[in-house]
């Protein structure tokens, strides 16, 4: 079985690094053939990771990804990249088209036109509702319209569909899974504390992207509600985010150069650092769109043994955490409200049981090898039965 996985993002992006280069080996070691279609915003000199994919079986090329104007841009890509995927399909004769999210699969589906085979339509959330939810789309307007439209065709077109969460599960035609965002549990259960150099200290930790739809002012109010509870508190942000906004929300909200650290780190070094910490923030603006919301950083905390502060309504996690007793549900963003989840966090956090429950939970759930790879590779052999 030979198959070629299309992503709209570039191959250092560090979604790309977390999410689609782990499920790929996944797939390679299940004896698929894969190759990997990535849009590239910057140019860099390919030769290094060419060859290191290379010998973990994964063939990759690039084209160049362009952003102005928007709709022109991205159609442009879309054409270029059917006929490079066209292309490789001759070339290795590629069974199944993958493709990452709306743009990804509308590739896949012009390819699969121009080649044969099949499509399976990596459905990773509501796009046009989100772009609205980021104040950048008005509902109803042109983008959101043609988007819907093409959401509708490319669910008709492909052979199989990969969802999110359960709340997304409904009855298909077509082969289909429920993927969430999933991580080398083991690795992160197994992983030495770093040393933050700091001691007797109660360590919140926040982990990805901060802005748009990832909550700063919010996040920084719910720490300071946790340190004003006990003044202990630290705030530990691993972040690729220019930290500007983050920092002079904290120091806003009382935190000094001593109470909190922002940090960028590598991919592999974030399961040390959730390690040294005692429990995971996870603050989103919620929307129509966040019920297709797999949250990474969730997956990381539970596999950490921490308990997790979420917002309600994001996905799956309402269900999971209230079922599996392992965080506390945020409904409203105000002080109260705050000093009511860290209250919870405290009395839950008396539980030896906690960090064990956790882990269950995310080696059930989310595991990389016993859920991610292995539903995928059930999801091709499906598609090609």
């Amino acid at each position: 079985m030979r198959a070629l996985y299309i992503c709209y993002f570039g191959l250092r992006e560090p979604l790309v690094q977390t999410q689609v280069l782990p499920y790929l080996r996944e797939l390679v070691a299940g004896g698929i053939e894969m190759s990997l279609l990535t849009f590239e915003p910057q140019r860099f000199d390919p030769a290094e990771w060419r060859e290191r994919l290379h010998a973990e079986g994964i063939e990759w090329e690039a084209l160049p990804y362009h952003k102005r104007p928007t709709l022109p841009a991205t159609l442009y890509d879309i054409v270029r990249g059917a006929f490079r995927a066209a292309r490789i399909a001759r070339r290795k004769g590629i069974d199944i088209f993958h493709g990452r999210s709306h743009v990804g699969a509308a590739i896949g589906a012009l390819a699969k036109r121009l080649h044969g085979g099949k499509l399976i339509f990596d459905f990773r959330g509501f796009l046009a509702e989100e772009y609205v939810s980021f104040g950048r789309w008005r509902a109803g307007g042109l983008l959101y319209r043609l988007t819907k439209m093409a959401e509708r065709r490319l669910l008709r077109a492909a052979d199989g569909i990969v969802f999110l969460t359960e709340r997304m599960r409904r009855p298909l035609d077509v082969p289909y899974e429920v993927i969430p965002c999933c991580v080398d549990v083991a690795r992160f259960a197994s992983a030495a504390p770093v040393d933050l150099g700091i001691r007797d200290r109660l360590v919140y930790v926040y982990t990805g992207a901060l802005g748009g739809y990832y909550l700063v002012e919010e996040t920084a109010a719910l720490l300071a509600a946790a340190r004003q509870a006990d003044p202990r508190t630290f705030a530990l942000i691993l972040t690729q985010t220019p930290p500007r906004a983050i920092v002079a929300a904290l120091e806003r909200n009382g935190f000094t150069a001593d109470d909190y650290r922002v940090m960028t780190v590598p991919p592999m070094e974030v399961p040390r650092y959730l390690r040294a910490a005692d429990v995971g923030v996870s603050l989103i603006r919620t929307s129509f769109a966040r019920q297709a919301s797999s949250p990474t950083k969730f997956a990381e905390y539970l596999s950490a043994g921490l308990p997790v502060i979420s917002t309600a309504e994001i996905g799956d996690l309402d269900v999971q955490i209230e079922q599996h007793r392992v965080g506390v549900l945020l409904s409203r963003f105000d002080r109260d409200a705050y000093a009511e989840a860290i209250r919870a966090m405290t009395e839950l956090r008396r539980d030896p049981q906690l960090p064990e429950r956790c882990r269950a939970l995310a080696r059930d759930e989310y595991d990389l090898h016993d859920v991610g790879g292995a539903r995928y590779r059930g999801l091709y052999e499906a598609v090609l039965r």
